[in-house]
């Protein structure tokens, strides 16, 4: 059993600022990639930002430059800090958490934190 605990959303200004944090415990063997993604209104899901276990990132092209993954691999936490939000930002934010065990890998996802910018 994985459970996941996200933490850190809101209702912020355009301009402003807020980190997520997304918190794994349980029983696996390693924490590998990690990830947030949002989903808006009557939108689909869509990628954030990764962060693999060596610390390689990848960003949607749309908030590059303004939001940073990094994680804390001592924690099993990961984090997403959102700098210069804009209202197009707006979304229920997922972490999903690659956990290994001897056997396989299994992608667990977060119960979703609101983030709301209004302009």
């Amino acid at each position: 059993q994985v459970q996941l605990v996200e933490s850190g959303g809101g209702l912020v200004q355009a301009g402003g600022s807020l980190r997520l944090s997304c918190a794994a415990s349980g029983k696996f063997f390693r924490v590998n990639d990690m990830g947030w993604y949002r989903q808006a209104p009557g939108k689909q899901r869509e990628l954030v930002a990764t962060i693999t276990r060596g610390d390689n990132t990848d960003y949607a092209d749309s908030v590059k430059g303004r939001f940073t993954i990094s994680r804390d691999n001592a924690k099993n936490t990961v984090y997403l800090q959102m700098n210069s939000l804009k209202p197009e930002d707006t979304a229920v934010y997922f972490c999903a958490v690659d956990c290994q065990t001897l056997a396989f890998t299994t992608r667990y996802w977060g119960q979703g934190t609101q983030v709301t910018v209004s302009s």
